[in-house]
């Protein structure tokens, strides 16, 4: 069955959140340039909001956090949106979230009141109209691409999504296999594997998994600043500036302990004692300031396995919303083979 071609659709944004950007899973092969890589703070939840629209898991989407986020499409579409617990509402109903859902043109979409986490993310069938930078529509402040939404901004969507039989918008649409964290408990666990100063520094392993810390309201998408006690390496001397990895634990000269964002800068001269392994940082991306958390020391091959378990349920997502799709006529992205997203080719 040839694809239906694409049609325009509007979408109005009459409340913006707090800070509301475009997002993608970030951009490859630029960290040699001296540009970080970037891109959503909760790759999981992006990867997955585009995934329950038909869309490959790097595809444009939007990153909210905070506040109240609202829109009106000028067209019908097809939405997912996911990340932490919120309300969300199609025409005033509620819909739920980490399920795709059907939006009759001209009707008012509203995210708000979310709690646990920092962000939610919202996907659209289709292709947004944003601008890229090296690739990649995540923003880069530092370059000037700050990517920021506003209200009474007007954006473009392509999308081949015509509409779909749904008279029930408070139920799901489908049951999908759908891997939803759980941001409930009151103090985060965070899995952490050894890093190249964690020896040099006696008693860290018992002081960070003992020890509750705090994330500081400073934190962004460079890095979280947490409040707690801290043990600085001995006899290092002056550590010459190196390449820093996403997820690793530096401790200034201060008493303090930075976690590195997806925006950090690429080298820096602090001893790094710990790195949070690739399956937990996408529930960093979702500490917001006062979220208290503790750390568990696990072993290089227990991370491989983590990384691998969490991206095979994202495989089985896949699969199976194609299949499903493919069987109703709903539309898939141009490029349905399955990529690997940015940053899990290690762990």
């Amino acid at each position: 069955m040839a694809a239906k071609p694409d049609q325009a659709v509007t979408l109005a944004i009459s409340e913006a959140g707090w800070l509301s950007t475009f997002q993608d899973l970030g951009r490859e092969d630029s960290e040699h340039m001296g540009v970080p890589c970037g891109g959503a703070a909760d790759q999981h939840s992006a990867a997955v909001a585009n995934i329950l629209v038909g869309n490959s898991r790097g595809a444009a989407l939007l990153e909210i956090m905070g506040g109240r986020f609202a829109f009106t499409p000028s067209q019908e579409i097809f939405i997912a949106v996911t990340g932490t617990p919120a309300e969300v509402t199609v025409g005033g109903i509620p819909v739920p979230l980490w399920q795709p859902v059907c939006v009759p043109a001209r009707t008012r979409v509203v995210i708000s009141k979310a709690t646990q986490g920092m962000r939610n993310y919202l996907a659209f069938s289709g292709e947004l109209d944003t601008p890229r930078f090296m690739g990649s529509a995540a923003p880069e402040s530092r370059m000037g691409f700050p990517q920021q939404l506003t209200r009474g901004q007007q954006v473009g969507l392509a999308s081949r999504y015509r509409g779909f039989s749904q008279p029930y918008l408070g139920q799901p649409l489908f049951r999908l296999p759908v891997p939803v964290p759980d941001l409930s408990p009151e103090v985060w666990t965070i899995d952490v594997v050894e890093g190249p100063e964690t020896e040099r520094t006696p008693g860290i392993r018992e002081l960070l998994s003992s020890s509750i810390y705090t994330v500081g309201g400073k934190s962004n998408h460079v890095g979280l600043r947490l409040d707690g006690p801290v043990i600085h390496p001995t006899g290092l001397g002056e550590i010459v500036s190196h390449g820093v990895p996403i997820g690793a634990f530096e401790i200034p000269h201060g008493d303090e302990l930075i976690i590195l964002g997806r925006s950090r800068t690429l080298t820096a001269g602090y001893p790094i004692v710990a790195v949070a392994t690739k399956a937990s940082l996408p529930l960093l991306g979702q500490a917001s300031p006062g979220r208290k958390m503790t750390f568990r020391w696990i072993s290089h091959a227990a991370a491989v396995e983590h990384l691998r378990e969490q991206q095979r349920l994202l495989g089985q997502l896949e699969d199976r919303v194609h299949n499903l799709f493919a069987a109703v006529g709903l539309p898939l992205a141009h490029e349905a083979d399955p990529v690997t997203p940015p940053g899990t080719r290690a762990a």
